[in-house]
């Protein structure tokens, strides 16, 4: 080799030299973009901020002000009442203690009509006035009685006195006596055949005091305090002793008729609480069962039942569906939330815990439950913080922290 090649070879090799020391060890690079310098170990990408306030699995991080603004409710876990209910459909109808349907009594013609169906009447309010010759005959027979019986009187009053001066002979005495408590036995019957038409004590006791051209006119007045519902009369129509001419309802009180099924019928029992709920919402009431029919209907193998409620405002008209819900049972439990604090998630149901940066998801095990609540038999102590309201929003929030 000449001194020429020497000299490039030489220099070729250095040039070599300082570019493999300019290069990072090899060990470098690798753990550069594998993150180890161990052959086959996957790399972990480096942890962010973010990454490092992830919440565990099951965790929801929430402050106090989002709650608020949520909505959602918390409070301690307590014991309650689990209440059995035996829901059925009913109607309301009119109690049949405080409906009256008032008949004409007499024959006649309707000569005054004072009243129209949807009126309110009081006590003793005119409804109708009848023209009759039969409660004309039945005053007047009165008017005839009184005037015996006051003459029968006043002679058996004589006879007295002349009995006991022993001026009178015996058997004018007696007869005088006889003829008065005849007298007096015809008035009796006179009063009661007028009250039997419908006459209350103080007409008759006016009758005397009426002039001649009020004797057919006979009054049909309000027996009790209410409503008008209906008038089966027309001014100039004929009437007979069993038209029925009006019907007076009071409905500060009503009925709700229900049908329970036969295999219900062990647990419901008269006095039972009955909770109603009307077509209208937020149209809700509290009756109590008065009635249970001992008998089954033969078709819909269901017994009537009868529940009777106050009606101050009148809410409750006759012929609304309702459906009533009868309280048949009360059993104690030492954990019991409401259902809305229950939700299904993977198939099982949980709850969310209050922490002190927000909720926890915690599985739990039902036992009984009601229309309102349910039974925890395990997974919660007493006293733990709950979300009872709006847990769905809870839910969906997990949910998402999930996906994501």
């Amino acid at each position: 080799m000449t001194t020429r090649s020497t000299f490039l070879v030489g220099t070729v090799a250095g040039l070599i030299g300082i570019a493999i020391a300019a290069m990072p060890p090899v060990a470098g690079v690798l753990h550069r973009f594998v993150g180890s310098s161990v052959p086959g170990r996957v790399a972990t990408p480096p942890q962010t901020a973010a990454d490092e306030d992830r919440a565990p699995e099951g965790v929801i991080r929430m402050d106090e002000q989002q709650v608020q603004e949520l909505g959602i409710r918390v409070q301690p876990v307590a014991g309650g009442t689990i209440v059995r209910n035996v829901h059925v459909p009913g109607t309301v109808v009119a109690s049949g203690d405080r409906l009256v349907r008032v008949p004409a009594r007499v024959s006649g013609i309707v000569a005054e009509l004072h009243r129209r169906p949807g009126d309110q009447v009081a006590v003793g309010d005119l409804l109708a006035v009848i023209e009759s010759r039969e409660i004309a005959d039945a005053k007047a027979d009165l008017l005839a009685a009184q005037h015996i019986e006051q003459l029968a009187r006043t002679t058996f009053e004589r006879e007295r006195r002349l009995w006991d001066r022993r001026v009178s002979a015996e058997q004018d005495f007696l007869k005088a006596r006889a003829n008065a408590e005849d007298a007096r036995l015809r008035l009796d019957l006179a009063r009661q055949k007028l009250a039997a038409l419908g006459l209350g004590e103080a007409e008759v006791a006016a009758l005397a005091r009426q002039p001649v051209t009020a004797l057919p006119r006979k009054e049909i007045r309000a027996p009790i305090a209410g409503q008008v519902t209906e008038r089966s009369v027309d001014l100039g129509g004929a009437v007979s002793p069993e038209t029925q001419a009006f019907v007076v309802v009071d409905l500060s009180t009503v009925w709700v008729e229900t049908a329970v099924p036969a295999a219900d019928l062990a647990f419901v029992r008269e006095g039972q609480v009955v909770t109603v709920s009307g077509p209208i919402p937020g149209l809700r009431g509290e009756a109590r069962l008065i009635f249970i029919s001992p008998t089954l209907d033969s078709q819909t193998r269901a017994a009537r039942a009868v529940a009777e409620m106050a009606n101050p405002d009148g809410a409750w008209r006759p012929g609304i569906f309702v459906a009533a819900s009868v309280q048949t049972a009360e059993q104690p439990v030492q954990i019991l939330l409401p259902r809305d604090a229950i939700q299904t998630i993977d198939n099982r149901p949980a709850v969310f815990i209050r922490t002190e940066r927000g909720f926890e998801r915690r599985e739990v095990t039902l036992g009984r439950t009601d229309d309102r609540a349910a039974e925890v038999v395990s997974g919660l102590a007493g006293g733990e913080p709950v979300a009872v309201a709006r847990t769905f929003l809870l839910k969906a929030e997990l949910k998402s922290g999930s996906e994501d």
